[in-house]
């Protein structure tokens, strides 16, 4: 078993910043890359970004790159989500999420993970 705890949440204006934490208990959790999903008010889970377990390899949804970056320390057990430059349409409950399988990087679908935190409501108001 996995417990996900996401921290970090809250309200910014456009062009703000925010950074979400991901800290995990229960597993080796260097082996499994980690991903950030988000669901906004009537649309599905989408995927934002992912890393690797030793992050060396990261992936994002062209929505966000070159806005956000994602990084971890395995040693903390903890996935961090820098946003910057923040849009209204980046308003959304924010998860994280472990790869179900071992050393696997990239997923970018739902399907592929395993492991979800509760989420935590980023809100970005214009």
């Amino acid at each position: 078993q996995v417990q996900l705890v996401e921290s970090g949440g809250g309200l910014v204006q456009a062009g703000g910043s925010l950074r979400l934490s991901c800290a995990a208990s229960g597993r080796t959790f260097s082996k499994y890359a980690v991903g950030w999903f988000r669901q906004a008010p009537g649309k599905e889970r989408e995927f934002v970004t992912s890393i690797s377990p030793s992050g060396g390899r990261t992936y994002f949804a062209d929505s966000v790159k070159g806005r956000f970056s994602i990084s971890r320390d395995n040693a903390k057990n903890t996935v961090y989500l820098q946003m910057n430059s923040l849009k209204p349409e980046d308003t959304a409950v924010y998860y994280c999420a472990t790869d179900r399988l071992p050393y696997k990087v990239g997923s970018v679908r739902i399907t592929e993970y395993e492991y979800w935190g509760q989420g935590t409501q980023v809100t970005v108001s214009s």
